[in-house]
């Protein structure tokens, strides 16, 4: 979905006026945000996800679309590249519930004393944002019918 498609299914259920008034913008220029852009025979303007792309693709730095997700109360993954190739699902599948298990086994040394120290808490948070990497792996491997990059993906994390 283009952002122009984006911020006009928004404008179906948020106020375009409102907008407006809380970024101190003009009404045309929201309305302009939901057409297509010049470029495409359109007559839109460049919006903010655009120039959100635009500032991903000139860095290259991650912590952009990290920080627009923690905004929205949410946190980024990375979507794993994988090549096609055939591969055994089931030692994949152990593998991530491995990956499972080393999670709740930090979780549970952290909690065993009943308090969570800060080094502990960013532990956690580590191996939490592993396991849900790892997942979206397996989910996109799923799809693909490729297995084969996964398992190598799985081999190469820290544990």
């Amino acid at each position: 979905m283009q952002s122009h498609e984006v911020l006009k299914e928004v404008l179906k259920q948020t106020s375009a006026k409102q907008i407006a008034a809380d970024m101190g913008l003009s009404l045309s220029l929201i309305y302009k945000w939901t057409e297509a852009p010049a470029d495409d025979a359109g007559s839109g303007a460049s919006n903010p996800l655009d120039r959100i792309d635009q500032l991903l693709k000139s860095t290259g730095d991650r912590r952009i679309a990290q920080w627009v997700c923690e905004r929205a109360g949410g946190f980024f993954i990375t979507n794993p590249e994988h090549k096609p190739h055939a591969y055994s699902l089931i030692p994949v599948t152990n593998e991530i519930v491995q990956e499972f298990a080393d999670m709740l086994a930090v979780i549970a040394t952290a909690a065993g004393d009943s308090t969570i120290t800060k080094e502990e808490a960013k532990q956690i948070r580590r191996r939490w944002e592993e396991l849900k990497s790892v997942t979206e792996g397996f989910v996109r491997a799923s799809e693909a019918g490729n297995f084969a990059a996964l398992k190598n993906d799985l081999k190469n994390m820290p544990h």
